[in-house]
């Protein structure tokens, strides 16, 4: 067994197809084939079942596949270590963002990176905030920001922001029909008046989704969810189409590229809010490109719900 063979089985696994593979590593298909082959001889079992469709993990090879991820992040991060040695941070980093921040941050983080980090890599990966914290917890993503995180021995969480949830309406349609009792567009919204409204939330994983239905229920309420949409890009065309309104922060309104089409109306009695946390693993040592991103992702965060444009990356301080 060697790191190379564990690198080849990692990427078969996650893309769940030799030809798929291949072509992501630069190798001739049978070569990364006699690779995993000799992986499986060397361990005395199946790692892989082939199918139809391509390749899918048997339970060793789950097994060795959290294992292999866990071994190839130590190796990567020993080797970033030696290489800050000599100066500028370098090396790569995954950044993990909720969908509505990506939208919002990836340009100008790609852009900061870039111009300040020239040695090192970025990838971006986006997913919920549960899956996010679950990806930083076994070391596939380094950096992540999530939403009213729960706390967890395993992560380490910093507040960054903290913003007032609202109803999100179209703007041409205030109330709609069945809305209850109008209100206006600069106005307010009452959890009592809340329940009157056709809500289209994400799945019950969902962060805001959860702090919604944990004030409704204490509160005596009870929500309409006429429909549950992941995405919030389709849950704004979907109340656009007056099919019912969103629970949204002013970033995630903004990140649309459109809010002059809807009106935003913050929720009261109680306030409610929705807080950004960066996450770290609370198990591995900060990196100086680590850090260096973090800075990085606190200035966009703190930039972009301003509205103001986003500020340059800051210079790297040199450390030996």
């Amino acid at each position: 067994m060697n790191l190379k063979q564990l690198e080849y089985f990692v990427r078969v696994a996650e893309l769940g197809s030799f030809s798929k593979a291949a072509l992501i590593l630069n190798i001739a298909q049978p070569a990364l084939s006699r690779q995993v082959r000799l992986l499986e001889t060397d361990l005395r079992i199946a790692l892989l079942q082939r199918t139809g469709r391509g390749v899918v993990l048997t339970e060793a090879g789950k097994r060795l596949f959290d294992h292999s991820i866990g071994i190839l992040q130590l190796m990567s991060r020993v080797r970033e270590d030696i290489e800050n040695t000599r100066g500028e941070p370098a090396g790569r980093i995954v950044v993990g963002l909720p969908p509505s921040m990506g939208r919002l941050l990836t340009l100008p983080l790609v852009e900061g990176f870039r111009r300040s980090l020239p040695k090192a890599r970025l990838a971006i990966v986006e997913g919920l905030s549960t899956h996010l914290g679950e990806w930083i917890s076994t070391g596939r993503v380094d950096v992540g920001l999530l939403h009213n995180p729960e706390s967890q021995a395993a992560l380490e969480l910093t507040p960054v922001l903290d913003e007032p949830l609202g109803l999100v309406s179209p703007a041409e349609k205030l109330g709609g029909k069945r809305a209850g009792k109008k209100v206006g567009p600069r106005g307010t919204v009452t959890l009592a008046q809340l329940a009157r409204f056709p809500l289209i939330l994400p799945e019950r994983s969902h962060a805001i989704r959860k702090l919604l239905e944990t004030q409704a229920a204490l509160a005596g309420h009870k929500l309409d969810v006429t429909l549950e949409i992941s995405s919030v890009q389709s849950i704004l065309e979907l109340v656009r189409a007056g099919h019912g309104h969103a629970i949204l922060t002013p970033t995630a309104l903004a990140a649309s590229g459109q809010p002059e089409a809807f009106v935003l109306r913050p929720l009261t009695e109680p306030r409610l809010t929705s807080t950004l946390c960066l996450a770290v693993s609370a198990h591995k040592p900060l990196t100086p490109l680590t850090r260096h991103v973090l800075r990085m992702l606190r200035e966009l965060i703190l930039a972009a719900a301003q509205g103001v444009p986003s500020p340059p990356a800051r210079a790297h301080n040199k450390t030996r």
